[in-house]
């Protein structure tokens, strides 16, 4: 009904382990992508959807039989935690599609992206392959006489592959670039405006009345180093671990009597 366009499907891997990040303007999104993609697509869905009481527990009951899993917002060690439940389909070598900016932009711009996509990728191997998506926002129409989308692109980018960051899940700088590194790629897609905040930040924002600086940058992760590579720093770690043991050696005492030194 709504004529959606598709480019790139052959870029979409047909088997193993697969994480789609795309950008998110529209609720309609989570039907149009996996209805439009070769792959059967598990979602992570906010986990207030799931908790959620009176009519809207039916949206979670709905969401648990068809198999979408649920992902604390939140941040830090709770964020982290409910990455499991999300790694275990990769594991098993399923497809799941993500939306790095967490919750739909407020308008056109491309927002921050959280960590999770990196998360994923690095703990399961998977290739990332970004998604752009055009066009749609719902629109009203005089036939059929209903909101919905009409004519959205979906681009299907190259898949990037980040097993050289692999040992990197604990690293919040390794984290930061291959999270920017994806919405890099979803921005060539999409040709957005890049902005240097989370979009949830900025709605809340809105709501409260405060005024929140939405800093545009030319893409994500503008200006910012390259960070250290995983080996190098265990590498690095190790040197120092070795210097330490020599230099404790070097002040040990001297035994007071040949008697005392052993073979």
């Amino acid at each position: 009904m709504c004529r959606p366009t598709v480019v790139g499907q052959e870029r979409v891997p047909t088997e193993g382990p697969l994480l789609l990040a795309a950008n998110h303007s529209s609720w309609g999104e989570t039907v149009l992508l996996p209805a439009m993609t070769n792959r059967v697509l598990t979602f992570a869905a906010k986990q207030e959807l799931f908790t959620a009481r009176g009519p809207m527990r039916l949206v979670g009951m709905f969401l648990r039989a068809v198999g979408i899993r649920p992902m604390d917002r939140s941040g830090g060690r709770a964020s982290a935690s409910s990455m499991s439940a999300v790694l275990e389909p990769l594991l098993e070598g399923g497809a799941i599609a993500l939306f790095p900016e967490g919750t739909r932009a407020p308008d056109d711009r491309l927002y921050k992206g959280k960590t999770g996509v990196a998360r994923l990728a690095l703990g399961s191997g998977a290739p990332v392959v970004p998604v752009g998506l055009l066009n749609t926002r719902p629109v009203r129409r005089r036939f059929p006489p209903i909101t919905m989308m009409w004519k959205p692109v979906i681009i299907f980018g190259e898949p990037l592959d980040f097993s050289e960051w692999a040992g990197g899940e604990d690293d919040r700088a390794v984290l930061r670039h291959v999270t920017d590194s994806v919405m890099g790629a979803i921005q060539e897609l999409t040709g957005q405006t890049y902005v240097d905040v989370y979009a949830a930040s900025l709605k809340s924002a809105r709501e409260e009345g405060r005024e929140l600086v939405a800093k545009e940058l030319p893409h994500p992760g503008y200006g910012s180093p390259l960070p250290q590579h995983p080996a190098e720093r265990a590498a690095a770690k190790a040197r120092k671990a070795a210097e330490a043991a020599e230099a404790a050696e070097a002040t040990a005492p001297v035994p007071e009597s040949a008697g005392d030194v052993q073979p």
